[in-house]
């Protein structure tokens, strides 16, 4: 195995697990309400105090990881998360569950979006997409089997062994990774965070891309922690059988992220307006019926979606700022799960007053034109790409 082979499976395993801990609690948040005496929308104040800290701290890692190197960033963030994951199973009330999973949505910054920017710098133009798609696709398979392995640990244990199991995992990768990533290069010389967003937010169409990315945030994170609670309404089935469907989303990222670089070669602008409406028909399919089989292809259809647009966005990105990438990771990756937070905060207002299905109607209409919108951004830059503006 060569060196990029090894450190593609690292980053992906780690990913797999730092992602797996925030996405648990999809089918264990009914099971931390009750063990905390909460009602499901206010437990769910810790999935976005997880996401928002994830989304701010996103803003200090990058230009770190740019002047200090990505693989430093990436070690010490994968030891922070794998001590909050952990502590998190010894949340004894909300303030100090919301405590944890901020910490750890902290820490988590310093992991996913260093990782896209530390891929996106060692691989060409030709093998970025692939090799994005792949750390993605491990990632978000992590977070959907997690509601696998977190409905079975919760049913047969309890929620905080969820927590406890992923921390140690992630510590052991942690080591591990401590000692085998090699060491890149810092890309600036000084640390200035001023100058490090100046020339980002300053570029319109950069900040155009990103914005874009905060909507797939709002309409992917901000529905997925219901689909739990959606599932149990519409089956009735117990919390491992919900978390066994569930995972049909992190098989349908995994799929899509595979067959995505070519099916892009195929559609070409017409690959983000399919996933525009690949998303939007599998969440109508998830808020209009009951059907246990139309769920699960809903589900799959709904991980499909996701990873086009996010692999295609994120690796956009980059190239617009082929020389920050750590910078331009900070910025998608933090209107991503800030979107994911104030999608989770206003979801929960929904429930309360209409229930979990009309949170999923809701959301078919953003990722349908995010879709159309993406699909035009992409279209321009990739034409002025052509043109020579971006090298």
């Amino acid at each position: 195995m060569n060196n990029k082979n090894k450190m593609i499976m690292l980053l992906g395993l780690m990913a797999f697990l730092a992602n797996g801990d925030n996405y648990a609690a999809a089918p264990l948040i009914l099971n931390i309400a009750g063990d905390l005496n909460l009602t499901i929308d206010v437990a769910a104040l810790s999935v976005t105090a997880y996401m928002l800290s994830f989304g701010v701290f996103t803003l200090i890692f990058g230009p770190l990881s740019d002047r200090f190197g990505k693989v430093k960033i990436i070690n010490i963030a994968a030891l922070g998360t794998a001590v909050f994951s952990m502590l998190g199973a010894f949340a004894f009330n909300l303030p100090s569950l919301i405590f944890f999973r901020a910490m750890n949505g902290a820490f988590g910054a310093g992991i996913f979006p260093v990782t896209m920017a530390l891929v996106g710098q060692s691989f060409d133009n030709e093998n970025r997409h692939k090799a994005l798609g792949k750390v993605m696709g491990l990632m978000f398979l992590g977070g959907a089997t997690a509601t696998a392995i977190g409905g079975a640990l919760a049913y047969f244990g309890s929620w905080r062994i969820v927590y406890l199991v992923y921390g140690l995992g992630e510590l052991i990768l942690a080591v591990v990774m401590l000692k085998t990533l090699e060491r890149d290069q810092p890309v600036v010389n000084e640390l200035n965070f001023f100058k490090a967003y100046k020339e980002p937010l300053m570029n319109y169409r950069f900040m155009r891309l990103v914005i874009t990315i905060f909507f797939v945030g709002f309409s992917v994170f901000g529905s997925f922690t219901y689909s739990g609670k959606l599932l149990q309404d519409v089956t009735g089935y117990n919390i491992f059988i919900v978390g066994l469907i569930l995972s049909l989303f992190g098989v349908g990222t995994v799929i899509g992220g595979r067959i995505a670089p070519q099916l892009k070669k195929t559609l070409k602008h017409g690959f983000l307006i399919s996933a525009g409406v690949i998303g939007g028909i599998s969440l109508f399919a998830l808020s209009a019926y009951s059907n246990v089989w139309i769920l699960g292809l809903g589900l799959f259809g709904f991980g499909v979606a996701f990873i086009f647009l996010q692999s295609t966005l994120i690796s956009a990105a980059q190239e617009k700022l082929p020389k920050m990438r750590g910078t331009a990771m900070s910025l998608a990756s933090f209107n991503m799960f800030v979107g994911g937070a104030v999608g989770t905060s206003f979801n929960g207002m929904i429930m309360k007053t209409s229930g979990p299905q009309t949170i999923f109607y809701n959301a078919a209409y953003v990722i349908f034109i995010v879709g159309i919108l993406a699909a035009l951004f992409i279209a321009r830059f990739e034409m002025r790409k052509s043109q020579g503006y971006y090298k």
